[in-house]
């Protein structure tokens, strides 16, 4: 069968974790093609499920080149999610199996969330929030048990200035904010030109806020390690919504425990879920918020994602693929 030939006009389409896009509705799917949805898919199992599928649906389950063998009839693995390093990119190549992802479905959403940790850093609003009876044991109006600061006026650092980065930047500079970008070889600097592109040590010099925002890959690996969070203001705060890995973790607890910076919110860590023994979970942490990798997940960019995801493999099988990562 030519790529890309489409190998029936109704594909079967097995979605291998469907509760990972909780009460998405999965209408579109079922409109692409024959659905059958499994919650979780355990790596043992994917080959299995995938025997006599036209097409799999993974967000984060794993796709290796075992459970390819067992799928002889898969033409495309449409992946919900704009990472692929679930998939074994050379394994599908050599079995002649498209890789589709979908981008750009989840930006407004991770960019409210990158700016919604900086606020709760910068006020300590969630802090107040869950003690609502302190407030009544309070001698006047207020409390002034934790500290607040204002952004305006403060420097907010994007670590990759991408469609997210950007919209999180115009975002920090409604508050006032000043807005510097992390100047990296082969980074282009025709996205906002305005905002200036600052080497390294300048870079976490200055900024006040360093938000991630870039894809991980083998060189940026740990690159928020000890180096960057010394050369940081002891003030300054760390917000990552982009990929656990980028954060050495250990340097990370080392500097919130001694003050080198002032806090740190983080959306992703380096394994998810994280073991219970995770040092991250740690409560005695200061100035350490975790969210459980919510900043994609508003049912708006939901749905965006599964409507994508069924025009990649609408398109596909008409013989016309988009989106083609492998």
């Amino acid at each position: 069968m030519p790529e890309n030939a489409p190998p029936a006009k109704n594909p079967k389409i097995t979605l291998l974790d469907a509760d990972t896009l909780g009460d998405a509705d999965l209408a579109p799917l079922c409109l692409a093609g024959e659905l059958t949805a499994f919650p979780i898919s355990a790596p043992g199992e994917v080959g299995e499920r995938l025997r006599g599928a036209d097409c799999a649906v993974a967000n984060k389950a794993i796709v290796g080149a075992e459970a390819l063998a067992q799928a002889p009839d898969l033409r495309l693995i449409a992946v919900a999610a704009t990472g692929v390093n679930n998939i074994d990119l050379k394994a599908a190549a050599e079995r002649g199996v498209a890789v589709c992802n979908v981008a750009g479905y989840s930006t407004d959403s991770v960019a409210q969330h990158a700016i919604a940790l900086l606020l709760m850093l910068a006020t300590n609003a969630h802090r107040f929030a869950a003690e609502p009876r302190r407030w009544a044991e309070s001698p006047f109006f207020t409390r002034f048990d934790f500290p607040a600061i204002e952004l305006a006026g403060k420097t907010f650092g994007i670590v990759g200035c991408g469609a997210i980065g950007q919209r999180a930047g115009a975002a920090a500079e409604a508050l006032g904010m000043r807005v510097a970008c992390l100047g990296r070889a082969g980074s282009a600097a025709a996205a906002r030109p305005d905002w200036p592109r600052l080497e390294t040590a300048d870079f976490f010099a200055a900024c006040d806020a360093v938000s991630l925002h870039c894809p991980m890959t083998e060189s940026n690996a740990g690159m928020i390690g000890e180096a960057a969070l010394g050369q940081m203001k002891r003030t300054a705060f760390l917000v990552n919504t982009a990929r656990g890995g980028l954060v050495d973790e250990a340097a990370l607890v080392k500097a919130l425990r001694s003050g080198q910076i002032g806090g740190a919110a983080l959306d992703t860590i380096s394994t998810e879920p994280p073991p219970a023994d995770h040092p991250l979970l740690d409560p005695t942490i200061p100035n350490l918020i975790l969210t459980p990798h919510t900043a994609w997940s508003p049912a708006e960019s939901r749905a965006r994602l599964v409507a994508e995801v069924a025009e990649n493999i609408r398109r596909y099988f008409a013989g016309e693929p988009r989106n083609r990562v492998g």
